[in-house]
């Protein structure tokens, strides 16, 4: 298990401390959430940099780190339409393309092939994680936004670029990988 490997599972880690402190109605417990789910997404940007720059990418990280990417994301998404911050349809758009594309990913690896995330994925990876810290921030537990008037706007500019990479970067995945159907 190389470095990158072990900050994936870091992540993976990571994820059920976040969701519990970001469950917990006390404002330190929300910035505590805030700062374990920004650790988590550094993490994200450190395994990937670290396995392309030192030649450590492996199959495990090409494999789990979409999977850690996806439930640290999914347990944010919850999270803020849990407490109002984010609507519903946005969170069932890009749970949507998340399980369309993790399906893609299981006949792909059923038929030997594993297929590493573009660099349009990655974008909407950034997006949505970027989003997401905007709009944890939005309404702690004073109810007053951390950000203010222009923090509303800047969370939800980010979350509807994040929406439209979510259907662009799946829209393309299909397409580029729709091999995969077809050789079953």
């Amino acid at each position: 298990m190389n470095l990158p490997n072990k900050l994936t599972m870091l992540r993976i880690v990571m994820i059920p401390v976040f969701v519990i402190l970001a469950l917990i109605p006390a404002q330190w417990a929300q910035y505590v959430a805030l700062l374990v789910y920004i650790l988590a997404c550094i993490t994200d940007t450190l395994d990937g940099r670290i396995a392309r720059s030192h030649h450590m990418v492996t199959n495990f990280g090409k494999f789990a780190d979409p999977i850690a990417d996806k439930l640290l994301v999914m347990s944010a998404l919850v999270i803020l339409v849990d407490s109002g911050r984010m609507p519903a349809w946005v969170c069932i758009v890009m749970l949507a393309r998340e399980f369309i594309i993790s399906g893609f990913r299981l006949v792909a690896a059923g038929g030997g092939k594993v297929i590493a995330a573009g660099q349009l994925g990655k974008l909407k990876t950034v997006f949505q994680m970027s989003s997401t810290i905007a709009l944890l921030l939005l309404a702690p537990v004073s109810g007053a936004p951390l950000l203010g008037h222009f923090g509303v706007v800047l969370a939800n500019v980010l979350m509807y670029i994040a929406v439209v990479l979510t259907i662009v970067s799946g829209a393309e995945y299909i397409i580029k990988n729709f091999d995969c159907i077809n050789e079953m």
